[in-house]
């Protein structure tokens, strides 16, 4: 079995990873920010969950139009090109004094953008690291953002209370303007992972292709739904909380990072798949403690236990890319997150509707019984998926996928 350190000796790893976390925190830092100066000046469930997590609904529009690029463009020049957009406009947001509308507007213009990056990060990634140490890499990666998202979310409330937003925002926009040499002169230019013009009907193409696999599909829901209906219940946390959400949201951020943690570096791919279906309920149950009165510092550690949850898609993703040819692994994975992403920004408003016209702890409830009855549902289609004979690289699907989605 890997190590993090294995991992971390590899200099073009750890500028990835570098790169990402800087990026991680400055979007953190942005998107609290963003949501209590909406919630200040609009008392608005709907509109702070929709500035915090609605530039997340602009991911299916990426996935349908620039997706493809995860697998035919360079990546290092994609990624350099992303963290130069988002230095951009985060100082936007610092230095105009914008109206709500004018700052969530701004928020999807740029996550269209940037909804590509999920999937060149991930597929460099499987060049960067050896293909038995993607799951140890994938696990690093969370890491970075479980860790980054508890320093932002700590760092931003804290100044929030003692400096003005927009001093908050210029942090965040230093953060991001530091991944960009990171980036440039951290990781090496590779040529594109396929051979072909990166546009519409590509990336098109390629997502006919991914989805008609009959073993991806039930992958693809079980990575989305549950996961976003939680998220549906974090996207109520400021209404909930006010100016202590960031204690609410940094305890999720660990719970997430701890379960990263134990899944990745310490079980093996058999137990990551025997304990995933577990996961998958504990990521919802603690959030039913929402139903009730309880202290700040309860919820605090309910919302940590529950959040460890989220690593049940580690072995979910394993699946994924274990069904997936090398030549497509960006564009599925970029897929993978695009429809994650997109599920988080719906179920996010969909909350903050809900909330403005009842209140956010019985929303938080419901949408986590909804996560647990999904979870139910997914269980049957999962076992078979992820048995010893349903997933690997000799899975039935997978001929399909080579034969059509290889155009060279």
């Amino acid at each position: 079995m890997g190590t993090y350190r294995a991992i971390f000796a590899n200099p073009e790893f750890r500028n990835l990873w570098i790169s990402s976390a800087l990026g991680n925190a400055s979007s953190t830092m942005t998107s609290l920010t963003l949501a209590i100066l909406v919630d200040a000046a609009t008392g608005s469930a709907l509109l702070a969950a929709a500035v915090m997590f609605g530039p997340s609904l602009a991911q299916v529009l990426g996935v349908s139009t620039l997706m493809s690029a995860a697998d035919t463009a360079r990546p290092r020049q994609v990624l350099t090109l992303l963290a130069v957009l988002s230095t951009v406009a985060v100082a936007v947001q610092a230095a105009a004094d914008l109206s709500a509308g004018l700052r969530l507007v701004l928020s999807l213009a740029v996550a269209y953008g940037l909804s590509i990056g999920a999937g060149v990060r991930w597929g460099l990634l499987g060049e960067v690291v050896s293909s038995d140490e993607f799951v140890l890499g994938r696990s690093a990666m969370n890491l970075s953002v479980g860790a980054m998202q508890i320093a932002g979310f700590g760092v931003a409330g804290v100044l929030l209370q003692a400096v003005g937003p927009s001093t908050v925002l210029w942090i965040a926009t230093g953060c991001a303007a530091l991944a960009v040499p990171v980036i440039r002169f951290g990781l090496h230019d590779r040529a594109p992972r396929r051979v072909a013009r990166t546009g519409l009907a590509e990336t098109w193409r390629g997502n006919r292709t991914l989805l008609a696999q009959r073993r991806t599909r039930p992958l693809l829901l079980a990575l989305t739904l549950p996961n976003g209906l939680i998220v549906g219940c974090e996207a109520l946390f400021v209404p909930y909380a006010g100016s202590r959400a960031g204690w609410l949201l940094a305890a999720g951020a660990a719970g997430m990072m701890t379960g990263d943690l134990v899944v990745g570096r310490y079980l093996s791919w058999q137990r990551r798949r025997s304990v995933a279906h577990w996961l998958r309920f504990l990521l919802a149950v603690p959030f039913l403690g929402f139903a009730f009165d309880l202290p700040l510092a309860v919820l605090c550690i309910l919302v940590a236990v529950g959040s460890s949850g989220y690593s049940a898609s580690l072995a979910q993703q394993e699946i994924l890319v274990d069904l997936t040819p090398p030549e497509m692994r960006g564009q599925v994975l970029g897929l993978e997150s695009a429809l994650r992403m997109t599920t988080f920004g719906v179920t996010a408003i969909l909350a903050g509707a809900l909330a403005d016209l009842t209140a956010a702890a019985p929303v938080m409830t419901a949408f986590a019984v909804a996560s647990l009855l999904v979870s139910v549902a997914l269980s049957r289609p999962l076992a078979r998926i992820g048995s010893p004979h349903g997933s690997g690289p000799a899975a039935e699907g997978l001929q399909t996928v080579r034969a059509s989605g290889d155009p060279r």
